[in-house]
Parts: structure tokens; C-alpha cells; sequence
């Protein structure tokens, strides 16, 4: 029991050190990829949307829960839009994290099957920390609260795709916001500080037989501050409709994925994830898992014969 709450601790200790503040993390990053790179709006060639949510450490009290919504839609053959709403909370509402993005993105044609487009995002994100949330386990917090703080954001990335390959370099969030305690001004007295995170994302995938394809994918993902984050994953999909997989997000977690196409508009992901570390070992860990949704308007002139597989 004390090494769980030691885990907890450690990660509201977070909150009141110097350090870069990673952003939300996702097993299914193959289908939440405007979430992180702009450029990937208006790609898929209809009126998209999706859904995830992601309730990580299941059994530990507190533990993080993610939101995204996220929309996107081509408006020419060249130009793309799109919406990003992403929620983040950890402790039970003590910190709560939550970004609004738009997403657009000019798209070039660089050969006959490829596609290289460049984005820009602009929006903000609110910060709200309230400690009275926080079990102290006895002892006292005078540390403050942060109240809905607004922050603004930009940021851009760049993504190449053809049929089969696709590969992406992005910086959500271009400005480096500290947010003060109010106590005094030195830098060591802020709470919290969002720093730049570097997303390199890319994957290919094989035609096996008419039947079978197989995508092996990674994420690379970097914030002054913090671990580099390092996300493998290898996917079969059989007959446009079913998608089994496995995940490996280094020296952090094993994760299973599954898909279904349920008709050419509607698909459903799962994920489950296992953490390799000592956390994983935990009775009061039963692991991490996400579900996601996504509904595309296709029409008689979009329609998809077969579905891209990112």
C-alpha cells in the first residue's frame, strides 16, 4: 500500500516541480493522429469524426483519465479543416488539463500516389489545479490553486502520405506557458510549465494477400524534461473489417489493439494496455484501456472501396 501511495504522490509532485508537462498519451495513436499533427487534416478525403476516451491505471485511486473529440474535413482538393478537443485529468479533478484547438492544412501533390501536406493549429488550453481534491493522507497542502487558467497555443507539423506509407513531424504547442503560484515571481515558484513536445509519427503498410494487410507503425515522442517516449505497434487486417494487434511503448507498457470496421462508416477500436514497470505489478493496477469511435460521411462520389488503414 505504501508504494502505491508513493506512486500517487509522485505524480501530483509533478505539478509543483520544474519540469515539462508531456502531453496526453494514446495506445490507438494510429487513429488520433490530428490530435497531435495538423497536417493530417482533411487526409482521409470525407467529413470525419472521432471519439476516444482513456482511463489509464485502472484500480489506483486518482489515476489519469483522457477525452479527445476531434473532427476533420477536406474543403478543396488542396485545403483541410479541423476541430480538436482533448480533456486530461488526473487525482480525481485535482488537475485538469483541457485544449481547443483548429487545424488547417495545405495539401501539395508530390507524385502520383503522394501527398505532402503542411498544418497549422491555433487555440488554447485551460489549466485548473485544486488541491482540496487531493487525498494528503493526513498531512496539510498550502499549496495554491491554478483557477481556469487561459493559455494560448500554436503549433504546425508536416505530414507525407501515399496509399500504402505515411509518416509526420509536428509541435503541438509552440509556447512555453508557466504557470505561477502568485507567491513570488522566481521561476522556481510555478507549479506547472507546458514546454514543447517534438511528435515524429509513421507507418507502412503491407499488402500480404487480397485478404490481409499488415501495418507496422511507430510513435516517437520528445519533451525537454521527461523520458523519451518510444510507441511500437504491429496491426493485420483481414478483409477490410477486422484488426488485431500488439503495442510495445518502451520501457512503459505492452498494449493488445482491436478494430472493426462495422460498415464503411463506422469503426470501433480497443486497446488494453499492461505496464511492464513496477507499477504494473500492482494488485491496485488492473492496467490501462481505451475505446474509440469514428464516423466518416461518405457519399456516392467519396465512398470507400477499400479503406485506408490510417
Amino acid at each position: 500500500m505504501k508504494k502505491v501511495v508513493t506512486t500517487i504522490l509522485s505524480i501530483f509532485a509533478g505539478l509543483v516541480s520544474v519540469c515539462g508537462q508531456q502531453d496526453a498519451q494514446y495506445t490507438q495513436y494510429m487513429y488520433n493522429t490530428i490530435s497531435v499533427n495538423p497536417a493530417y487534416a482533411g487526409s482521409r478525403g470525407v467529413f470525419s469524426i472521432a471519439a476516444l476516451h482513456r482511463s489509464q491505471w485502472v484500480g489506483l485511486d486518482g489515476a489519469p483519465t483522457t477525452q479527445t473529440l476531434n473532427f476533420h474535413t477536406p474543403v478543396s482538393n488542396k485545403v483541410g479543416l479541423g476541430l480538436s478537443i482533448v480533456n486530461d485529468e488526473i487525482g480525481n479533478g485535482t488537475n485538469q488539463d483541457t485544449y481547443v484547438d483548429a487545424a488547417f492544412s495545405y495539401t501539395v501533390n508530390t507524385s502520383r500516389e503522394g501527398k505532402l501536406s503542411f498544418g497549422l493549429k491555433a487555440g488554447g488550453h485551460l489549466l485548473n489545479v485544486d488541491f482540496s481534491k487531493l487525498r494528503n493522507y493526513g498531512a496539510e497542502s498550502n499549496l495554491p490553486n491554478i483557477d481556469n487558467k487561459f493559455s494560448p497555443n500554436i503549433g504546425a507539423g508536416v505530414y507525407y502520405h501515399t496509399d500504402h506509407f505515411y509518416a509526420g513531424l509536428s509541435v503541438p504547442n509552440f509556447l512555453q506557458t508557466e504557470h505561477f503560484d502568485g507567491s513570488d515571481t522566481n521561476a522556481s515558484s510555478f507549479l506547472a510549465e507546458e514546454r514543447m513536445n517534438f511528435y515524429f509519427i509513421t507507418g507502412y503498410v503491407f499488402d500480404v494477400n487480397q485478404r490481409l494487410k499488415f501495418k507496422p507503425a511507430a510513435l516517437v515522442k520528445l519533451v525537454r524534461g521527461a523520458p523519451l517516449q518510444v510507441d511500437l505497434s504491429a496491426n493485420f487486417l483481414m478483409n477490410d473489417k477486422f484488426s488485431l494487434g500488439l503495442a510495445y511503448r518502451w520501457d512503459a507498457a505492452v498494449s493488445a489493439l482491436f478494430g472493426f470496421q462495422l460498415n464503411d462508416q463506422l469503426m470501433l477500436g480497443l486497446a488494453y494496455d499492461r505496464e511492464v514497470t513496477e507499477l504494473g505489478a500492482s494488485r491496485f493496477n488492473d492496467g490501462s484501456f481505451e475505446i474509440f469511435l469514428r464516423y466518416e460521411f461518405l457519399n456516392r462520389y467519396k465512398r470507400v472501396i477499400t479503406p485506408r488503414f490510417f
